[in-house]
Order: C-alpha cells, then structure tokens, then sequence
C-alpha cells in the first residue's frame, strides 16, 4: 500500500471513530464543556473541562492510576489494564502489548501534583504522522470540588486533513476525561 493511500485509510478510520465516540457518550459521561478552540491545514487546538466533586489529590491519585479511567477501545492492546503513568519528567503513559511489545503514548515533560500533567505525544493513529502534539491537564480548586480542565494541541504535517480529524481526537480525549471524572460524584452547580 502506498504512503499516501495508507494515510488516507488512518484518516478514514479518525472519521469513523468521531462518529462512534460522538453517539457513544452518555449524557452522565460527557464533559462539562469541550470544543475544538481552532483547526486548520497544520494543525488543531481541542479542550475541555469538567467540575469534579473532589479534592485536586484525589483527582491527581486517580490520573496516574490511567487503568482505571482509560476507555480499552483507545488502547493498542484492547485493555486498560495494560496502561501505566509515570508522571514525572521523562516518565511516560505507556502500554504493554501482549506479543511482549509496548507503545508511549504520551512523554511527561511537567508534572506537578495536585496541579498540572503535560506530556508530548502524537495519540492513537496521529502517532504514525508527522506530528508533534501537546496534552496538558490541570487541575483547581473551585468552589467545593475541582476544575479538570485539558488542552489538547496538535501540529505538523499528516497524510490527511488534520481539521478533518480535530472532531475526532476531540471526543477521544474528552471521553478519557469523562470518564476520569466519572470516578467521582459530580459536583453541585
């Protein structure tokens, strides 16, 4: 198959998980906001937030722990079990394969407890592109519970449309945080 047919087919398969993730997602599950904040020919900025009725440490407990948010039909293996987070400078979000093999999704380059994670990373079929990507969570007090809030920048040079695809990675990401949040009781307003 050629490079640019391949690409073509990695940009195909982006469109169809927009539209599986986007029908996919419960009402309970969904971010308080997310949106594609800008796409274009070199690349997309998504982000969202949710307002989580926990402390920031509980929060963060959880996000280094991606087995038990992380949806298995976004991972390489099929099983979140197989995720792990190092979240320190250099660390990774990393997966192991079955065959004895392993994918890093993400290179940890800030981590602060309780406040901020940031890894570089193209995610999912981005990563045969191209791309150099960033993923910054944080994470804030506010009122009675937490601000997660995640920002998602992508850029470079893809056999497809990158604009085309923004929806997609956009609801990926905003489902894994989703179901972060999910972990805790929402809450009040």
């Amino acid at each position: 198959m050629t490079g640019a047919r391949h690409a073509r087919r990695r940009g195909a398969r982006l469109l169809a998980v927009a539209a599986l993730v986007s029908g996919a997602l419960s009402p309970l599950a969904a971010p308080a906001s997310a949106e594609v904040l800008d796409s274009g020919d070199a690349g997309f900025v998504t982000h969202g937030s949710a307002l989580v009725a926990a402390p920031p440490a509980a929060i963060w407990a959880a996000l280094v722990e991606p087995a038990r948010w992380w949806s298995p039909a976004h991972s390489w293996s099929g099983d979140a079990a197989n995720l792990t987070l190092s979240a320190v400078a250099g660390g990774c979000l990393c997966e192991r394969l079955p065959d004895g093999g392993s994918v890093e999704h993400l290179r940890v380059i800030h981590a602060a407890p309780g406040r901020l994670l940031r890894g570089v990373g193209a995610l999912g079929p981005l990563q045969g592109e191209a791309l150099a990507a960033t993923l910054t969570i944080t994470l804030a007090p506010e009122g009675d519970g937490t601000r997660l809030a995640w920002r998602y920048g992508v850029a470079g040079k893809a056999g497809f449309p990158l604009a085309q695809v923004a929806p997609a990675v956009d609801a990926v990401v905003s489902e894994q945080m989703a179901r972060l949040a999910a972990l805790f009781a929402p809450a009040a307003r």
